[in-house]
């Protein structure tokens, strides 16, 4: 069989270092420089068993935010002046929500339900007072998931024994990783295992 130069194989090389991708032909000599094309490189890596910090902090839970990016979906529960090394957490999927102490249900929306633990009050320890308005079983307060690839529902799950208790519904079983930074643990769920975007 016969081979000619326009049949000869095009080599990609990535670099997920860079996150770029350049093609280059073995051919003939080139008349025109190869192309370079730049992608967004998505973290592959987490996975989806439970994470768990014991620290533990009586700073009270503020605010509950979320917000979508180019590969996952972010969760930010905030806690004000407690700093990283004070927050602890328990995050992982599971087949029903039930609130603590009680172990009644909380219907969460979306494939999978990832239970969220913060090892900080959504009240006043020294007065019993709230501070964050979430109300056990409703949508979070000021949280809108219109548009989101990955989140479906997020509901209060209540505070108990100095622990808040939130549930997160997703699309389905996705990797995810847990952040603690100064006054807030983050929540990040991929859309995809892949790291496609």
């Amino acid at each position: 069989m016969r081979r000619s130069r326009a049949a000869w194989v095009t080599v990609v090389l990535t670099s997920a270092a860079l996150g770029t991708v350049t093609v280059a032909a073995d051919a003939a000599p080139l008349t025109t420089a190869p192309a370079t094309v730049r992608a967004t490189a998505c973290p592959t890596g987490w996975g989806s068993l439970d994470e768990t910090r014991g620290a533990a902090t009586s700073t009270p839970v503020r605010n509950v935010r979320t917000g979508r990016h180019t590969c996952f979906d972010r969760f930010v529960v905030d806690v004000p002046g407690a700093p990283a090394d004070r927050l602890g957490f328990t995050v992982g999927y599971v087949d029903r929500l039930r609130q603590a102490g009680s172990g009644r249900p909380v219907a969460v929306g979306g494939g999978a339900v990832l239970e969220i633990r913060v090892n900080a009050p959504a009240y006043r320890p020294e007065t019993g007072a709230p501070t964050y308005p979430g109300r056990v079983g409703r949508p979070l307060p000021g949280v809108d998931l219109t548009g989101y690839r990955t989140f479906r529902d997020a509901r209060f799950a209540g505070s108990f024994e100095g622990e808040t208790q939130l549930g997160l519904g997703v699309r389905a079983r996705l990797p995810f990783r847990v952040l603690t930074l100064d006054g807030r643990v983050v929540v990040d769920v991929a859309h995809s295992w892949t790291g496609a975007r």
